[in-house]
This record gives structure tokens, C-alpha cells and sequence, in this order.
């Protein structure tokens, strides 16, 4: 394909209508209880107990098979529980990296032990993952990484360094990008996957504080960390198609262009009995572009759904989702008369979360030049 991207949202089956339905009213008992902030951050919001009642309620794995915990549903009811979810403002931190990504990757490319010891524990809410990709001097260049992994007997010893680890310190395992062989003419050849516990001898998780104060981001050191053969995913050398692989599940869903919903609902309530052309007209626009990257993400979960991996396709979609994210605020300052305060009303937080978060939006997943090189290549531009 060259010069288009053919994105089809397909239909979304019967099944999802009572599903929709079903999360709205578990959201409403977790907000009568107190336990939901709208407006807040959502999928790096760190709450194991919430996850462990979505793994109760078969919220998580709902596309793997049953034998690993999952519930065989299809991508697309996924696909409508997720953004309830995110839109609900659930704090989904202890779950969301494992059953986006991290999960998919061992179901696909682990050893059977791997998925037998892992994988239940993800579907149940009880096992929370980081991404151990970026390094202090690499930022998206991933092929310039500079950890390495040797082998060691029979597994394997990893010396490195990775940067922006969110939720490592929760987390209970990382699944770590280094290098095994050196770099060659193909710069992407030589990298491997592994699974590491993050409890290991020699792994040290350092905290990166937030202006805000919030600790999400980590960097991770791993001085001689001794891992098992069945820690490697996919074969030694396959890293790089690996990471791609994940890199789509990763910029394609609905977190990409919901993390700043909460902050939209808030202010349209702020909003209500209003007559304001201006604000109307500027809201609707934003509400028009909202829908349109929606039916570009189902149209990639559709995709997702039939075993393709739309890598360009989610690096577009990711792309413009983030731009909406961060627009919304600067929308939200100009139209609502409120001061941004982390102490003050939901409105008041949730613009204040939103200014603090925003600029990594179009950092975290690959930076705006890394995935326009991806979709002009994909256009044959370059």
C-alpha cells in the first residue's frame, strides 16, 4: 500500500451493547465507594485492589485463551471495555501495561513455563508489568541501546540502564529490550526480549519525581542480574520485530486519546446553561475529532482482532491522538475561568493534572518525529 491508509471501523457486535452497560455500573458503585476521581490520570493510576476486581469480572485477558486465564472474548468488546474504563476514569495502573501489552507478548513468543507462571496471575489483577525500553542516551533510537545481555550457563546476566519505567516500583516484572550480539549494518539486528523479575539480586528501581510530586516514572539499573533461559522471549536476535509487534498494541487503543477526557467531561459540565457560541462551536470540534480517532482506533483493534499488526497504521492513530490529548487543556484554560489548583475542585485538579501530564503525552510511545518516519515510510515518502 502506498499513498493511503485503508482504516475501516468495523461493526460492533450486540454483545458489546450489555458489556457497556455492565461497566457503567460497576463504575458507578467504585465512584459511590470513592474509589474513582474523574478526571484524574487513569491507566498509570496504581490500584491493585480495583484490578483485581476487574480480573474478578473478566475485564482483563478478555482475548486469550481460557487455558491461561482469559475469556476467549473478541477485541472488539475489549476494545468497549477499555474505554469505559478510561472514559469512567478507573485507576488502572496495576494492570494496564500487562494486559496491553506485556501479556500479548508472552502469550505470543514465551516459553510454556513462562506462560503457565505468568499469564493467570496477569487475568486475575495480582501481576503488574513495566517497560524497560528507553535508556538514558538512546531516547526513541532503540536500536543505540546500550544494555546487554550475555549468556550466563544456562540463561542469561544483564548489565544496563532504563529510563522512564513507569510504575516499576509497583511493578512486578519488566519486560527488558538489550543486546545480545553487536550491532551490525542492520542497526535493529542483535537486540532480544527478556522477562525479568524485578525482585532479582543486582536490579535497583530509582524513583524519578514528577514537578507535581507524583512518583510514576523510574529508572532501573541492573548491575550482573542473573536470569533463566525461559526469560527470553521469541528467539536470541528477534527483539527488534518483537518490539514492533508491541509497539502496535502500545499506540493504537484508547489511552491514546482519552487521558485527558475526564478533564473535557468536567469542563462541558462547567459549561451547562451557557450561552456561548464561541464555546459550543469550540467543544464541538473537539468532540468531531474525538470520535474520528475513535473510529480510527476500533478500526486497528478490527485489525488487531484478525492477527495483523498495523505498525504504521497505530503510529498515525497515535499521533493524532496525542495532539487531541494535549489540545484539550489548552482549550479547557481558554473557554472555563478556573485556576488550576492539584488542591482545589475535580476541575481545578483535573487541569492541573492535565497541564503537568500533557507534554510527555507525545513522548511516551515514540516521539512525534520517530512515528512521522514511520508513517511517511509507510506512504513512500521517504
Amino acid at each position: 500500500m502506498s499513498g493511503r491508509f485503508d482504516l475501516h471501523p468495523p461493526a460492533l457486535p450486540p454483545s458489546c451493547d450489555d458489556l457497556r452497560r455492565e461497566v457503567r455500573a460497576f463504575l458507578a458503585e467504585e465512584a459511590a465507594a470513592g474509589r474513582i476521581a474523574v478526571g484524574r490520570q487513569t491507566w498509570t493510576t496504581w490500584d491493585r485492589g480495583f484490578s483485581e476486581r476487574c480480573g474478578a469480572r473478566g475485564y482483563i485477558a478478555m482475548t486469550w485463551p481460557r487455558d491461561y486465564g482469559g475469556h476467549e472474548r473478541s477485541a472488539l468488546e475489549r476494545f468497549v471495555v477499555l474505554e469505559e474504563l478510561l472514559a469512567g476514569g478507573a485507576p488502572l495502573g496495576a494492570h494496564w501495561i500487562s494486559d496491553r501489552q506485556s501479556g500479548p507478548q508472552i502469550l505470543r513468543n514465551g516459553s510454556a513455563a513462562l506462560k503457565q507462571r505468568i499469564l493467570p496471575a496477569i487475568a486475575a489483577g495480582r501481576c503488574g508489568f513495566a517497560i524497560g525500553m528507553s535508556e538514558p542516551d538512546s531516547g526513541s533510537d532503540l536500536s543505540s541501546i546500550r544494555t546487554r545481555a550475555e549468556r550466563h550457563g544456562a540463561g542469561w546476566r544483564i548489565n544496563g540502564r532504563k529510563l522512564w519505567s513507569t510504575n516499576a516500583h509497583h511493578a512486578d516484572y519488566m519486560i527488558l529490550l538489550a543486546r545480545t550480539s553487536p550491532a551490525e549494518k542492520n542497526r535493529h539486528a542483535g537486540l532480544s526480549q527478556f522477562v525479568v523479575d524485578l525482585r532479582l539480586p543486582g536490579l535497583t528501581v530509582r524513583p524519578i519525581q514528577l514537578t507535581n510530586g507524583i512518583h510514576e516514572f523510574n529508572e532501573v539499573l541492573l548491575e550482573d542480574v542473573e536470569v533463566d533461559a525461559d526469560a527470553l522471549l521469541g528467539g536470541e536476535g528477534e527483539g527488534w520485530r518483537l518490539v514492533t509487534e508491541e509497539l502496535a498494541f502500545e499506540r493504537s487503543g484508547p489511552d491514546r486519546f482519552l487521558s485527558t477526557f475526564g478533564l473535557l467531561r468536567l469542563a462541558v459540565d462547567a459549561l451547562a446553561g451557557q450561552d456561548d457560541a464561541n464555546a459550543t462551536q469550540e467543544i464541538g470540534r473537539l468532540v468531531v475529532r474525538l470520535m474520528s480517532v475513535r473510529q480510527m482506533s476500533l478500526a486497528i483493534a478490527g485489525l488487531l482482532d484478525r492477527g495483523q499488526s498495523p505498525a504504521a497504521s497505530a503510529a498515525l492513530m497515535k499521533e493524532i491522538g496525542t495532539t487531541l490529548e494535549q489540545e484539550i487543556p489548552e482549550v479547557v484554560r481558554r473557554l472555563v475561568a478556573v485556576v488550576p489548583r492539584l488542591d482545589g475542585t475535580p476541575l481545578q485538579h483535573a487541569l492541573a493534572d492535565a497541564i503537568l501530564f500533557s507534554p510527555a503525552f507525545s513522548l511516551r510511545g515514540g516521539t512525534r518525529e520517530i512515528l512521522k518516519g514511520i508513517v511517511a515510510r509507510e506512504l513512500g515518502l521517504r
